[in-house]
């Protein structure tokens, strides 16, 4: 069976920015077809929960106050990936439009609920070392593409 790195808020943990989770109804078929390797980059770069809301501006993460949290952010994402390497995880199920976790699309930088294409830093690190990144939104395609092939 495959590993599985994936948000930890899709699997009922209170870890979002808001203390909240947004956990998967359909997480007894993810663990029929893989071991599921739990991550929260916020918190794994040193972020409380809850936490000020941040969103992406370029390069930058920042709060909604304002504060820089980028360095955080990129610390959570090596450490995501480095547990992805470590059980040899070729793709991850992350949170859709995070700063972290988005895919293919993110929340805009300005706080008012605008969408922009992009990736979380998360996302997009683990893209770079050639982890296939899915997120809730694409459940199906993740099943069809991962849950069948052998490791």
């Amino acid at each position: 069976m495959k590993h599985l790195l994936i948000s930890a808020c899709l699997l009922g943990l209170p870890c979002r920015y808001d203390g909240q989770c947004r956990p998967l109804p359909a997480l007894d078929t993810l663990l029929a077809s893989f071991f599921l390797v739990p991550v929260c980059p916020e918190q794994l770069g040193g972020l409380p929960t809850p936490r000020a809301p941040a969103e992406r501006a370029g390069v930058r993460v920042v709060t909604q106050g304002g504060q820089d949290v980028t360095d955080a952010y990129l610390y959570g994402a090596e450490q995501a990936l480095y547990l992805a390497q470590l059980f040899g995880c070729s793709a991850a199920l992350l949170k859709a439009r995070s700063p972290s976790c988005g895919s293919g699309q993110i929340h805009d930088g300005t706080f008012q609920g605008g969408l922009t294409a992009g990736d979380g830093v998360t996302a997009a690190l683990l893209k770079q070392n050639g982890i296939r990144v899915y997120t809730e939104l694409e459940l199906d395609v993740l099943l069809r593409a991962e849950a069948g092939s052998t490791p």
